[in-house]
C-alpha cells in the first residue's frame, strides 16, 4: 500500500509542472498557482480559479560610468565649444571683411570721380590753352568797297594754318540756306609757306573786291538778280589749323565761317550771317 501511494504520487509530480513565472515588468514576475481540480457545480465544471502571485525584485545596482566614456564625453563637449567659437569666430571675420570690402568700394568710386574731375580739369585747361581762331572782317585800308575776311588767333598757344576752303552759294535769304555748307567751291589755296599766327596775331584769308562780283556770281543773269536784291550771295570757308605745341599727329581744328556779300548798283559790302551750323568751332 504505502509503495502504491508512493508511485501514484510521483506519477501526478511528473503530470503536473509547475507553470513559468510571466515577467510583466522590468523586475515584476507572475506565478501561477498550480491548477486544482475542476469543482462539479451541478454537473457542470465550474470556472477556473487560479490566483496570481506577484513577485517584485529588487531593481538592478546601476552600472558604474567607464572612464573613458567621461573622457570621450568631454572632449565632446569641448569639440562643440570649439565648433561653436570657430563659427562665431568665422561670422565676425566675414563681416569685417564685408565693411573693408564696402569701404574699398567707396574708397574707389571716389578715386574715381576724382579721376575724372582731374580729367575733365586737364582737358580744360588744355583747351583753354589750345590756340582759337576766329573769323571777322575788316575793309581794305585805302580800298574802297574792299574788304578783307581774317582769322584772329584768341587762344593761348602759337597756331599753324594748313589750308583754307571758300564756296559761294545763293538764296533768297538766310533761312533759305542748306543745313551744311555747300555750293560752288573756289578755287582751293593752300599758303605758300606755313603762317605762324601767336595769340592776338590775326592774318587776311581772303579779300573780297568790288570787280570780283561777276567772278563770285558765275553768270551774268546770276549777277543781275544779285543786284536787284532777288537773291543774296553768300561767302562760306573754313580755316584749317593745328597748335604748334602739340604732340606730331594730333587732330587737326578747324573753324567755319559765313558772310554775306552786298552788291549794291554803286556800293558793296560785307558782314557775317548764316545759321550757327555755318560758324562751328572744332
Amino acid at each position: 500500500m504505502i509503495a502504491l501511494a508512493c508511485a501514484t504520487a510521483f506519477a501526478s509530480a511528473q503530470v503536473s509542472k509547475p507553470a513559468e513565472p510571466t515577467k510583466t515588468g522590468s523586475s515584476t514576475y507572475t506565478y501561477p498557482l498550480p491548477a486544482q481540480a475542476k469543482a462539479d457545480c451541478n454537473g457542470v465544471p465550474c470556472e477556473d480559479q487560479q490566483p496570481h502571485v506577484i513577485v517584485t525584485l529588487p531593481a538592478p545596482a546601476p552600472t558604474p560610468w567607464p572612464i573613458h566614456d567621461r573622457i570621450a564625453w568631454a572632449a565632446s563637449l569641448v569639440l562643440v565649444f570649439l565648433g561653436y567659437a570657430g563659427v562665431m569666430l568665422a561670422l565676425s571675420t566675414l563681416k569685417k571683411i564685408e565693411r573693408h570690402t564696402a569701404a574699398a568700394e567707396s574708397a574707389a568710386h571716389a578715386a574715381a570721380d576724382a579721376a575724372r574731375a582731374a580729367l575733365l580739369q586737364t582737358e580744360s585747361l588744355v583747351k583753354a590753352d589750345r590756340p582759337w581762331l576766329t573769323i571777322g572782317v575788316e575793309p581794305t585800308l585805302g580800298v574802297e568797297n574792299s574788304f578783307n575776311i581774317t582769322a584772329t588767333n584768341r587762344g593761348r598757344s602759337p597756331a599753324t594754318i594748313a589750308s583754307t576752303i571758300e564756296r559761294v552759294l545763293f538764296a533768297v535769304d538766310e533761312s533759305q540756306l542748306p543745313v551744311a555748307p555747300s555750293g560752288r567751291t573756289l578755287e582751293p589755296s593752300a599758303p605758300a609757306g606755313p603762317i605762324i599766327l601767336l595769340p592776338g596775331e590775326f592774318v587776311s584769308i581772303m579779300t573780297v573786291k568790288r570787280e570780283d562780283a561777276p567772278h563770285l556770281s558765275g553768270t551774268e543773269e546770276q549777277l543781275k538778280r544779285v543786284e536787284a536784291w532777288e537773291e543774296r550771295l553768300f561767302l562760306c570757308g573754313k580755316v584749317v589749323y593745328r597748335d604748334l605745341i602739340a604732340p606730331e599727329g594730333k587732330e587737326a581744328h578747324e573753324t567755319n565761317w559765313c558772310c554775306w556779300y552786298i552788291h549794291g548798283r554803286q556800293k558793296s559790302g560785307l558782314a557775317l550771317a548764316g545759321p550757327p551750323a555755318f560758324h562751328v568751332h572744332t
